[in-house]
């Protein structure tokens, strides 16, 4: 577990060493599961390494959650290994579906926030949680278009979700700026509406413009330092809800760990901040 709500950093294999070295008060790591779903070699021997001075948490990318047919059984127990190897504080996976019929796209795609879509989730977190036998959070996603057919917004059909399952939920917020651009909603009404007792982790990223399109397009690329307006969103969300644990992540485009660590050192400034107090916590929960 983590000693109170702090900042952490994605891992990634070039920075194992100073992951290892790093000084930093309350510093965390995140892994895709996926990238350790193995039964040996150097890289579980890093994450141990790395996880026996650090607390790490799990982000699965590949669990379908949205998808039509049930969590693949492999895939469950491969990741019910990983965390009783790892004993992670927090697992997580995305409001999202990527495998049909058996075929795996490299992509999290969306899905009709209808009643049956909300039954169908709802049935795959709580068998994914009975397998682990511990409490998920559940990430927002990141929207490229308008889809027909909704019956709930997505803060209702996540809040739906939490009622039924008791899962949590990730909460990222270039996700929700994204989207917001995307499909022209408004990000700090997203962000105050949230449920605030849910949230478990918080996600920070940067995007990029898409080629053609420009600011019309964003794209959740991981790539690129978090924007302003991401940081702008985030100090709204944590003076609303408190501290929780937020994490740096960066796929693509990889910079020095000491950059990354500026930024995680970002975050956690916003977090120990006077504003975000367990009192304030209580008082918009």
């Amino acid at each position: 577990m983590i000693s109170g709500p702090t900042a952490g950093v994605g891992l990634k294999p070039q920075h194992y060493q100073e992951a290892l070295a790093a000084p930093a008060a309350g510093l965390w790591f995140e892994v895709h599961a996926e990238n350790y779903m193995c039964d040996g070699g150097p890289r579980l021997a890093w994450l141990e390494a790395v996880r026996a001075h650090r607390p790490l948490s799990l982000h699965g990318v590949g669990m379908s959650l949205a998808g039509a047919e049930r969590p693949d059984r492999r895939h469950l127990a491969a990741l019910k290994r990983l965390a009783g190897r790892f004993e992670p504080f927090v697992v997580s996976e995305h409001l999202a579906w990527s495998t049909w019929r058996g075929v795996h796209h490299p992509d999290l795609l969306p899905f009709p926030r209808s009643a049956e879509a909300l039954a169908r989730v709802s049935a795959h977190v709580d068998e994914v949680q009975e397998a682990l036998g511990r409490r998920i959070l559940i990430e927002n996603p990141s929207l490229y278009l308008a889809l027909d057919g909704h019956d709930f917004s997505e803060v209702e059909f996540l809040e739906a979700l939490v009622r039924r399952t008791g899962c949590g939920l990730l909460l990222d917020v270039n996700n929700v700026h994204v989207s917001a651009n995307n499909l022209g909603f408004d990000a700090a009404a997203y962000i105050d509406a949230a449920p605030a007792e849910a949230i478990g982790e918080i996600h920070l990223a940067g995007h990029a413009h898409d080629g053609a399109l420009g600011q019309a397009l964003l794209i959740d690329s991981h790539d690129a330092p978090v924007s302003e307006p991401v940081w702008a969103l985030y100090r709204r969300l944590v003076a609303r809800i408190g501290p929780r644990p937020t994490l740096i992540e960066r796929d693509d485009n990889i910079p020095a760990f000491d950059e990354l660590l500026s930024e995680r050192n970002r975050a956690e400034a916003v977090l120990q901040a006077p504003a975000a107090s367990p009192a304030r916590e209580q008082a918009h929960a």
